[in-house]
């Protein structure tokens, strides 16, 4: 006996609210990565006022570590955490001493003025780099050639610009952002010719858990479970901990924290630092999520994302952040059901367009973010 039009009627109602839960449980673990991986976007420009352009090519670093990690040493990506945050704290403090703090800091170091010797110096040295580049060519590959032709360019540069002389005034705000960007396009381009474009993955099945209306994999639990315990230690550092009530106090007040005692400058490197920290580490828990296609450009849409979540949920406050990367997930997954049920739509295609309008909407409703007026105190 064929089941009469009511019984398919609500088993496609059934059906339907069964993959909207399902999406909207995905939605949720994934938007508590989202949330961690723009959480170091509005660290440092909560302290520094700094918009960092070139954020997804840092996801892209951690997104490497992960791989190198596990395929090279056998090391889990959960268990890569520590190790990706300790390489994206140093990659802050080289670009920020190299090229951030001349530009925000009053006391930063920067070429003002290079004397005829100091600039021979330069020039010639720059000779010898480019001889020694021609001669490592014929000897080693040419990748690995031009790996240590760029880090030595990088350290030479790096250091012509801090000791040929010093500057008092900040630069302007465009500055920051040429800078940042070229952090992105120096990362990608080395990476490109470390890995080559070619798109890389890594397989880390560690079984699954069933709900009944969806399947999670572990590795997703595991990731959600890591951004969440980085989310509560991050905001328990900077309620209960000297440390972080100072960097409080910069962001609330720079001059009155100098005079306090407090020294504005370091604090400035330690946020720009644990900022690049947090974007790193999150490009290990994304991969998690999506262990393949790794290339050196994959951040470009994780970027465009950042910014829409650091926008809902405030962009000076990384609680908002992780909150609205929350929503945002919510958004982006539970739309996918909804577009699916249009004959002949592409869910894929709108699921971004449909995402956008809804923050359109929240944006118009509450303009300053989900922690309005809450910014620093949680």
């Amino acid at each position: 006996m064929f089941p009469s039009r009511l019984e398919l009627c609500h088993r496609g109602k059934d059906l339907f609210f069964e993959q909207l839960s399902g999406n909207l449980v995905q939605g949720l673990v994934l938007g508590s990565v989202y949330g961690m991986a723009t959480m170091g976007l509005s660290l440092i420009f909560g302290v520094l006022q700094v918009v960092n352009v070139g954020h997804g090519a840092f996801i892209m670093v951690g997104a490497f570590t992960a791989l190198v990690l596990f395929q090279g040493l056998g090391i889990p990506p959960i268990v890569a955490i520590p190790a990706s945050l300790v390489i994206g704290m140093l990659l802050g403090m080289v670009f920020y001493y190299g090229a951030v703090k001349p530009l925000v800091s009053p006391s930063g170091t920067g070429i003002r003025k290079i004397g005829r010797k100091k600039f021979g110096m330069a020039v010639g040295g720059f000779l010898v780099v480019m001889v020694f580049m021609r001669i490592l060519s014929v000897i080693l590959d040419l990748n690995i050639a031009f790996s240590i032709f760029l880090a030595i360019i990088l350290m030479y540069s790096f250091l012509v610009y801090v000791y040929g002389g010093r500057r008092q005034e900040k630069g302007p705000e465009l500055a920051t952002l040429l800078v940042t960007f070229s952090f992105g396009v120096i990362l990608e381009e080395v990476a490109k010719q470390i890995f080559t474009s070619e798109a890389r993955g890594y397989n880390w099945d560690i079984g699954k858990l069933d709900l009944g209306f969806t399947v999670l994999p572990w590795t997703k639990i595991l990731a959600s479970t890591g951004s969440l315990a980085v989310a509560v230690l991050l905001y328990l550092w900077f309620n209960k901990t000297r440390a972080g009530m100072a960097m409080r106090s910069v962001v609330e007040d720079n001059v009155g924290a100098r005079v306090c005692g407090v020294n504005v400058d370091w604090q400035y490197a330690l946020s720009f630092s644990l900022g690049i920290g947090l974007t790193v580490t999150s490009g290990v828990l994304l991969t998690m999520f999506i262990p393949v296609g790794i290339n050196p450009y994959m951040g470009g849409g994780y970027t465009l994302k950042a910014f829409v979540i650091a926008v809902l949920g405030g962009l000076a406050s990384p609680y908002g952040a992780f909150f609205g990367g929350i929503v945002f997930g919510l958004l982006e997954n539970g739309s996918y059901t909804l577009l699916a049920a249009i004959p002949g739509g592409e869910p894929f295609a709108l699921t971004r367009f449909f995402s956008f309008v809804m923050l359109l909407v929240i944006l118009l409703i509450r303009p300053t973010g989900l922690l309005k007026g809450r910014g620093w105190k949680g």
